[in-house]
């Protein structure tokens, strides 16, 4: 019998080790193939449409979005109503999404919000929990440092939360800065005086107790006086004076027509109410007289 060659054998044993080598590297990988990273898990999360609708991290833009549009009513410093914002609780109830494009990446969802806000701050009327049936809708921003989110229907939250005021400032409350001189907490209003018993004198224009879209100097009129002396009044004023600018200015002819012509209207009816309450109604409806011109829904009353 021929005697195999050493050379063969060596070859033999190296080609015997490489099968087995290969062998154990592909079953190795058979057992990870359905396995995912803690990364990939995540990515697949951020990726789900319904579960973004429901995410921790949109209910943070929602919260920072609402007081966003806070400080902007209010004029005050957009990181003083940050700071706000941090120690706020946003509550969702049944997220829900509506709509996927996914060719732009965007998703619009809606829900039931509640917005808790810290101690030592409330509304007027002592109210620290405001609630909205809202839309949202999230989209990747273009310049890819994250989402941008938009929202709809919060008028109900954002025109309560620009009355904010300071109710206390009890120990251990994280809005009361150490040094008060070094705040960066925005001027809150006061809570309202209980009324006198007594009418007061009268007296010329009031000094600017609020700030509302007109100057309060050239006040004359009740409804004029009374959004110069109630801050929530004077909110709801420059809130519907922006939605108005806004309107005009994308408005056809014969939509700035109208909302011109319905704007008189409007100053009449607020002038001629007898308390806050009436003139807050008139700005609410204003609002969506606005919105209902824009829409191409508007019908003229009866």
């Amino acid at each position: 019998m021929q005697r195999l060659n050493p050379t063969v054998i060596a070859i033999l044993g190296g080609l015997i080790v490489l099968v087995v080598l290969v062998l154990v590297f592909a079953g190795g990988r058979r057992e990870n193939t359905d396995k995912l990273s803690d990364d990939q898990v995540a990515g697949r999360a951020l990726s789900d449409p319904e579960k973004r609708c429901g995410s921790q991290a949109t209910y943070d833009l929602i919260k920072r979005e609402l007081f966003r549009r806070v400080a902007e009513v209010r004029g005050s410093d957009q990181a003083a109503f940050g700071r706000l914002a941090t120690y706020s609780v946003v509550r969702m109830d049944a997220p829900m999404l509506k709509s996927h494009d996914e060719d732009i990446g965007t998703i619009q969802c809606t829900g039931s919000i509640a917005l808790d806000l810290p101690p030592g701050v409330a509304v007027v009327g002592g109210r620290r929990t405001l609630t909205a049936n809202i839309g949202y809708a999230i989209q990747p921003a273009a310049d890819g440092s994250g989402d941008v989110l938009t929202l709809s229907n919060a008028d109900s939250i954002v025109t309560p939360l620009a009355t904010l005021a300071r109710v206390g400032n009890a120990a251990g409350d994280p809005l009361a800065p150490a040094n008060p001189a070094d705040s960066a907490m925005p001027p809150l209003t006061a809570e309202p005086p209980p009324p006198a018993t007594q009418p007061p004198p009268a007296a010329p224009p009031p000094p600017v107790a609020a700030s509302p879209s007109f100057n309060c100097r050239d006040a004359r009129n009740r409804g004029e006086l009374a959004v110069c002396n109630v801050p929530g009044l004077a909110a709801l004023d420059r809130q519907m004076a922006a939605q108005f600018h806004t309107a005009m200015s994308r408005a056809d002819p014969e939509e700035r027509a109208l909302l011109q012509r319905t704007r008189s209207r409007f100053l009449a009816y607020r002038d001629g109410c007898r308390s806050d309450a009436c003139i807050a109604d008139a700005y609410r409806g204003r609002m969506r007289e606005i919105g209902d011109i824009m829409a191409g829904r508007w019908t003229a009353p009866r």
